[in-house]
């Protein structure tokens, strides 16, 4: 009844990868680890998102992810003495590079090669969710809703809750207090890989750690106001997006009327900007929640999370593990109970968050 689950979000700092037990029926975290991609693996990814890539290129970091990825769940394996005979399935997220929904071919692109996976680590492995649901339609993404669903819908409540992602982008989950209501969910735009991007750029630092470089600027309303005007904020879910669209030349472009703002005035608007795009989000699609959980790396953000409270003064702003799930892990943990949907032949996606046809088994299994 051990799963492991590997996520390597948008922010592409690394492999979160954990061990959880679902003896009980739900997933119990045995233990988690967090391995950084070494710097010429960034390097080469960063390529992927903001260049046209040679297939050779796209070839060599799939190669190069998949041994990363097989060499973290090793490591885990080692750590918490568990063996590899004991572990059901590996349910494999991948690194994006590439995802397009909207177009007259949709697609979604993980790298991170699941038959290395499988060969290395002598575990079943389930991988490429994303583009099954695609094919029945769907958007292929935010895919934690489901599990949301399962961890946190509170039946009795009375009042309705959102589970609100701040990874390298942000996406929200809808849980109505309604039983008869399903779970909606999208994602919003920009988590943090805009903030940590202008970090990186200007302060020589992957992110901006507890948003004070950020916190010592002052917010540019102009410029948020053009930042706030993209058609994506606008749209109407169903919807997804990814670090391929909200990226360091999509900021720089905006940039262009503003050379004369300082960069810790833009870090603050960029902080902003996360802030409300979450919260705008929050307010015309769940108007009626009075609470919400947040996960991902945008906890830790002290600076985000005081505006967060400023965007929602109606809501009660807390951390997932308020119910018992660390907030670093609960997209990996997500990705080990899909692997196990999958092999128990249950559907893994919410049509009413992709806009899928119908529910789906998602991902293709590689055996061990």
């Amino acid at each position: 009844m051990i799963y492991i689950g590997l996520m390597s979000g948008t922010s592409m700092d690394g492999i979160d990868a954990v061990l959880v037990d679902f003896k009980s029926g739900k997933p119990e975290l045995i233990g988690s680890l967090h391995t950084s991609y070494d710097n010429s693996l960034k390097k080469e990814l960063s390529k992927l998102i903001t260049t046209d890539a040679p297939i050779s290129l796209v070839a060599r970091a799939d190669h190069r992810v998949g041994l990363a990825f097989a060499e973290s769940v090793n490591n885990l394996l080692k750590k918490f003495s568990v063996n590899e005979k004991d572990c059901a399935a590996i349910g494999s997220h991948g690194q994006n590079i590439f995802h397009q929904p909207d177009t007259e071919f949709p697609t979604s692109i993980q790298i991170g090669d699941p038959n290395i996976i499988a060969e290395q680590t002598g575990i079943t492995t389930v991988a490429d969710f994303r583009r099954r649901d695609m094919a029945a339609g769907g958007q292929g993404a935010p895919l934690a809703p489901a599990f949301h669903e399962m961890m946190f819908r509170k039946k009795n409540s009375d009042h309705g809750s959102v589970i609100l992602n701040v990874g390298g982008i942000s996406n929200i989950t809808i849980l109505s207090s309604n039983p008869d209501q399903p779970t909606t969910g999208f994602d919003c735009g920009p988590g943090n890989t805009l903030m940590d991007s202008w970090s990186l750029k200007n302060q020589h630092k992957a992110f901006d750690d507890n948003g004070d470089w950020g916190a010592r600027g002052s917010i540019n309303q102009a410029l948020l106001t053009d930042l706030l005007s993209d058609p994506y904020f606008h749209k109407q879910p169903p919807k997804s997006t990814g670090r391929e669209y909200f990226n360091l030349p999509w900021l720089e472009a905006r940039l262009s009327k503003y050379s004369s703002l300082n960069a810790k005035d833009i870090q603050a608007t960029l902080c902003e900007l996360t802030a409300l795009c979450c919260g705008q989000a929050i307010n015309t699609f769940a108007p009626a929640a009075v609470e919400v959980l947040v996960c991902g790396g945008g906890v830790h953000n002290a600076a985000l999370m005081a505006r967060l409270a400023a965007a929602l003064p109606n809501c009660d702003i807390k951390p997932t593990s308020t119910y018992g799930v660390d907030p670093d892990w609960v997209e990996a943990i997500a990705f080990a109970w899909l692997a196990r949907q999958t092999l128990t032949e249950k559907p893994g996606n919410l049509p009413d968050v992709t806009g899928a046809r119908h529910p789906v088994i998602l991902g293709g299994v590689y055996k061990a």
